[in-house]
Order: structure tokens, then sequence, then C-alpha cells
């Protein structure tokens, strides 16, 4: 009567040691996040209400639209540069941009942001 008893148990503690190996085999491998950007906005650029930036800046090269949010992406010759808008009253207005490459103390490199609006002058806003 007890030796049935420990062959259950047995039985038992190998499917319970065979699930958990299952278990750790298919966790998936954790991938390290890049770091944040450096705090702080370049001075005259976060309040720009959307066609402001347009006049500023000239026509997006892309436009990407969460909910209420977008995304607006210059391209520059060396560099790109993304300005988030949010909703202000009526209108979207700025609230963060970034460069790629980033500027070395804050988001965004204000000789990327100056090309990019430099540019914009040449070419007209149609």
């Amino acid at each position: 009567m007890i030796r049935p008893f420990i062959i259950a148990l047995a039985c038992f503690a190998l499917a319970a040691c065979a699930a958990q190996n299952r278990q750790t085999q298919n966790i998936p491998q954790q991938v390290a996040l890049p770091p944040a950007p450096p705090p702080g906005e370049p001075i005259g650029i976060p309040g720009l209400e959307s066609s402001q930036l347009r006049v500023a800046y000239g026509v997006p090269a892309l436009v990407r639209k969460d909910g209420h949010t977008e995304m607006w992406r210059y391209d520059g010759a060396s560099c790109k540069a993304f300005f988030f808008l949010y909703p202000s009253g009526n209108s979207l207005a700025v609230r963060h941009v970034e460069t790629v490459p980033r500027g070395s103390d804050i988001a965004a490199d204000d000789s990327c942001l100056a090309a990019i609006r430099a540019r914009a002058a040449i070419t007209p806003v149609s």
C-alpha cells in the first residue's frame, strides 16, 4: 500500500521538475533600453504651435499621429529633428524636441535645428 504511494509521489515530483525546466527555457531574454535623452529643451521651441513650426521649419518629411499627439520629423543633410506636439487649446504645440545625433548637454543639437531652419528659409512652404 505504501509502495504505490511512493511511486506516485516520485512520478509527481519528476513531472513537476520537468514542467519547471520547460518554463525556464521559454523565458525571453531581456534587452536593455537605450539611455533616456538628456533633460532640457532648446530656447524658443517648446510652446510653438503647429502653424508656427511649419513656418519656421517648413513641411515635415514625416508626420506620425498617435491619438491626439503628433510627431513631426525633419531631415537635414547630416541630422534629423523630431518635434513632439501635444494638444494646446484648439491646436497642437511643441512640448519636446530631439535630434539625431543628439546634443551634448540637451536632447536637441542647436546646430542641427539651425541648419534645418536655414534650409526651410530657402525652400518656400506651399
